[in-house]
């Protein structure tokens, strides 16, 4: 007995081993407009060169508008991912969220009301998702137009932005709504990072009409306060940031809406940037999300699920 027990321990260490080490590739979210099919997924084994995984794997179905722009996703440390999106252009209140174990079967979806205290917000746009460790809790950012609440600045009343962020461990209860930055100027498509201790960068857009381009702020708490909005770094009309760390730094990924095309800038110090859009590879049709991690096995079982489905299609005709 004492053998069989110290074989089947032996075994039960090579399968946690196995289990903690198995390898984990880039993963980016998706959608295609109008945005009314649904949540897409990118994939890359190098953070540069993507591929798409075929079809759409969540239709929306809360919001005025049922659609789904902006979406965003996060892993917590019990292996649990969370969605959010943009549900509605104008009119909504909230955002819409599902969550699921392998980004095949998901959660009933709800509609999370962040700012329903103040009816008269045009908008909650691009909820991004940044993970907590610290206090093991989930942080979402999103930016709203609460016209003649801020200094006007260049922006007309329905179009003047700033950051606002919730905190959540699970969806059901969430913190009050804060403020969470306000540079003067109307900013949207806000995403955070956290490169050590006490040491966090958000990449953001001016949304103003002369720039609508990518700057950097930073901050020692996810929560702020921020620094003031570095220069740009991107081109004119560029939006939509995405951050992958790659070998020694960071690839920024954007959308340069008017060349319909994805751009990418590589930095090690979010000082200095180099434009890489020449040497990224992205599908065409992308549209922005956020980049994440996921075992290389889940993504694998995913391209066999469709495969197998394009299969039986063709079978059957």
């Amino acid at each position: 007995m004492k053998k069989i027990f110290k074989v089947i321990s032996a075994l039960l260490i090579v399968v946690l081993v196995s289990c903690k080490t198995e390898k984990e590739i880039y993963v980016f979210t998706s959608f295609h407009e109008p945005a009314t099919e649904g949540l897409r997924f990118l994939y890359s084994q190098d953070g540069i060169n993507w591929d798409s995984i075929p079809g759409v794997w969540l239709k929306p179905e809360v919001g005025k508008h049922k659609v789904m722009r902006d979406p965003s996703i996060v892993r917590t440390s019990d292996g649990i991912f969370h969605l959010v999106w943009t549900s509605s252009w104008k009119g909504d209140l909230g955002f819409g969220y599902s969550s699921s174990k392998d980004l095949i079967e998901w959660s009933d979806q709800k509609f999370i009301p962040v700012m329903s205290h103040d009816t008269t917000t045009v908008n909650v746009w691009a909820p991004d998702l940044f993970y907590d460790d610290v206090k093991d809790s989930i942080m979402v950012v999103w930016a709203s137009c609460v016209p003649y609440k801020f200094e006007k600045g260049e922006e007309e009343e329905t179009n003047n932005h700033r950051l606002y962020y919730i905190k959540t461990k699970d969806f059901n209860t969430v913190t009050p709504t804060n403020l969470l930055y306000d540079p003067k100027f109307s900013v949207i498509d806000a995403t955070i990072l956290k490169r050590e201790a006490d040491d966090y960068v958000m990449v953001l857009k001016d949304n103003t009409r002369p720039n609508r381009n990518l700057k950097v702020a930073f901050a020692k708490s996810p929560e702020g306060p921020w620094s003031e909005a570095s220069k740009s770094f991107t081109r004119f009309l560029t939006e939509g940031p995405a951050v992958a760390f790659v070998d020694s730094g960071y690839v920024i990924y954007y959308d340069e809406y008017r060349e319909k095309r994805y751009g990418a800038a590589f930095t090690k110090d979010f000082i200095n940037f180099e434009d890489i859009t020449n040497k990224v590879r992205v599908p065409v049709g992308h549209k922005h999300g956020t980049i994440f991690k996921a075992p290389k096995s889940m993504i694998e079982q995913m391209l066999e699920l469709k495969n197998g489905l394009h299969n039986n299609t063709d079978n059957e005709e």
